[in-house]
C-alpha cells in the first residue's frame, strides 16, 4: 500500500528572502529499501544573462554545475565569459576574457529522501585569462584653474593578462518543478595573483568583478538549473535504529 503526502517549505536566504514551492514526497512501503538520488545539476546564471540586455556596455554568460557526492557534500564549478567597458573619471577601458571557478559546497538543509534543496556555504578557486583595452584617458590636473584636461584617445591593448583568486560564498537552491531548480548566492573574493599591464591596473577582472582596494571583490548570481539523476544509492539506517 502506498501513501502520498504533500509538504510545503520556504528557504530564507542570508541576504534576501527566497520562497520555494510546494512539493510532493512519496513515501514507499517500509519493506522496500530507501534510496537517495545522485546526479549532475547544470544551469545558467540569469543575472549575467539578463544584464547583457539592459546594460549596453556589458556582455556575459556563466554556466553553473554541481555534482552530489554525499547527502551534504557537493563539488561545484562555474565557467563563463565577460566583455565589460568601464567609464571612470579619468579612464575608459574594455575588459574581455574567460574564467573558470571550481570548488565545493556544504549543504546545511535537512532534505527528505529524494529531495536536493540546498541552504549552503562553499568555496571556489578561480582563474581568469583576459585582455584590457585602454580606450581613452584624461591626465590628472591638480589645479584645474583653466578647466579640465581634454580626453585623450588611446586604443592601446594589453593581452595575456591573468588573475587567480579565492572566494567564499553562501546561497540557496530550491526545486520549483520536478528536477528544475532556482538559486541565488552571494560571494566575497580575494585576489591571490594578478598579472597587470605596464602602467595600468586591472580594475575589472572577468569572473572576479570590480576590484576594490586592489585585493577584494564581491559577486552575486541568480541561477536556474536542471538536475540529471545518474544513479540511486540505498540509504542505510543509522546505528541504534531499526530498519
Amino acid at each position: 500500500m502506498k501513501y502520498t503526502l504533500k509538504y510545503s517549505f520556504s528557504l530564507l536566504l542570508l541576504v534576501v528572502s527566497f520562497l520555494g514551492n510546494a512539493q510532493e514526497v512519496k513515501v514507499k512501503d517500509s519493506i522496500k529499501p530507501k534510496t537517495e538520488r545522485y546526479g549532475l545539476r547544470v544551469g545558467v546564471d540569469l543575472f549575467k544573462l539578463t544584464r547583457s540586455f539592459y546594460e549596453k556596455d556589458y556582455r556575459g554568460i556563466e554556466l553553473v554545475g554541481d555534482f552530489k557526492l554525499t547527502r551534504k557534500h557537493y563539488i561545484a564549478a562555474e565557467i563563463g565569459t565577460e566583455n565589460k567597458t568601464v567609464d571612470d573619471d579619468r579612464l575608459n577601458f574594455t575588459t574581455k576574457g574567460t574564467y573558470l571557478k571550481a570548488g565545493f559546497d556544504f549543504n546545511g538543509y535537512e532534505n527528505w529522501l529524494g529531495m536536493n534543496n540546498m541552504l549552503y556555504v562553499g568555496m571556489r578557486y578561480g582563474f581568469s585569462s583576459f585582455s584590457q583595452t585602454l580606450n581613452s584617458y584624461t591626465i590628472y590636473n591638480p589645479n584645474p584653474y583653466f578647466g579640465q584636461a581634454p580626453e585623450i584617445p588611446s586604443g592601446e591593448k594589453f593581452n595575456g593578462l591573468t588573475a587567480q583568486w579565492v572566494e567564499v560564498l553562501a546561497g540557496a537552491k530550491a526545486e520549483m518543478f520536478k528536477n528544475f531548480y532556482v538559486g541565488m548566492s552571494v560571494r566575497l573574493n580575494y585576489l591571490v595573483s594578478n598579472k597587470k599591464p605596464d602602467g595600468f591596473d586591472n580594475l575589472y577582472i572577468p569572473g572576479f568583478n570590480r576590484t576594490y582596494d586592489g585585493k577584494f571583490g564581491v559577486g552575486i548570481n541568480y541561477t536556474v538549473s536542471y538536475f540529471v539523476p545518474i544513479f540511486k544509492s540505498e540509504v542505510k539506517p543509522k546505528e541504534g535504529k531499526k530498519k
